[in-house]
């Protein structure tokens, strides 16, 4: 890993495409907080660029590491020196960085969602049962996030059982495959629901969900962040339910990065999210 206070240490998010990423607007904010004269910045990587890339990055000329994103957390993964075990059981990673001459990957998803909760609702993990809707590539981080976190029972929701059962498998015992309609039964009592689907992103009409049988004090969040407020929140909210945003994911997630490229670990504080969120409000 560089030493930012002896180069200027450069850190990217590599994506195909990449234009729609605020990873930019966070870490040079960042920068700037704590006055390191380093760079942060976006590049748009076709797929069957970036094992050159990647093989560019291990001579260590370049940058100190970087984020990937879609379409190449697979692929970050598989030609990382030294995943750790967080992407060894994913399978991808979204955070590479050097050290002694080896390039390292993780995946700090997991840690951006459990950390967003932490920051809104102290104790939420004090829960005996979670329930997830989605089984898609989203889904694998947050169910492990909460399964290492101690939940004793996860319901992973689907419209497609086998997808469930895929991550029930490999996830191990705690982890339970549900069809769509068993969604009411498996609401009654438990103390968290997350949405880790698309539904509802740019403002599209999301299902509605009837969250009663969900335990009187219950958390509702979405990992969707655009817009703030989905459609899930806004129901669960009308339902009497507290809810926390899925912004905070994308802050957090952000934090183990920087300090391994730049040797500073950053807070997410009201100034950086209103960043993102005029961001947001200008496109």
């Amino acid at each position: 890993m560089l030493d930012s206070r002896e180069t200027k240490a450069r850190a990217f998010v590599a994506g195909f495409p990449i234009g729609h990423s605020r990873s930019p607007l966070i870490h040079n904010h960042w920068i700037r907080q704590f006055g390191i004269d380093g760079h942060y910045e976006a590049l748009e990587i076709a797929p069957e660029k970036f094992e050159a890339f990647v093989a560019d990055l291990k001579k260590g000329e370049s940058y100190s590491g970087g984020n990937v994103t879609i379409p190449h957390k697979e692929a970050a993964y598989q030609l990382a020196d030294k995943p750790d075990e967080l992407a060894e059981e994913l399978g991808a990673s979204n955070t590479l960085w050097l050290e002694d001459g080896l390039l390292h990957a993780t995946n700090t998803d997991g840690h951006g969602f459990t950390a967003n909760l932490d920051h809104y609702r102290a104790g939420w993990d004090q829960v005996n049962t979670a329930v997830i809707l989605g089984a898609g590539g989203a889904s694998r981080s947050v169910i492990q996030s909460l399964r290492n976190r101690g939940i004793k029972e996860i319901h992973v929701v689907n419209r497609t059982i086998d997808r469930a059962r895929q991550l029930a498998d490999h996830f191990g015992p705690t982890i339970y495959a549900q069809p769509m309609g068993a969604l009411s039964e498996v609401l009654k009592d438990a103390g968290l629901f997350v949405n880790t689907t698309s539904l509802g992103m740019d403002g599209a009409k999301a299902m509605p969900i009837d969250f009663t049988p969900l335990a009187k004090d219950a958390l509702v969040t979405d990992i969707v962040y655009v817009p703030l407020k989905t459609n899930f929140l806004i129901q669960a909210e009308e339902q009497g339910f507290s809810t926390v945003d899925g912004l905070g994911m994308l802050l957090h997630q952000a934090v183990p990065g920087f300090e391994k490229w730049f040797g500073r670990r950053p807070n997410v504080e009201m100034e950086v999210r209103q960043l993102v969120i005029d961001d947001m409000d200008r496109h």
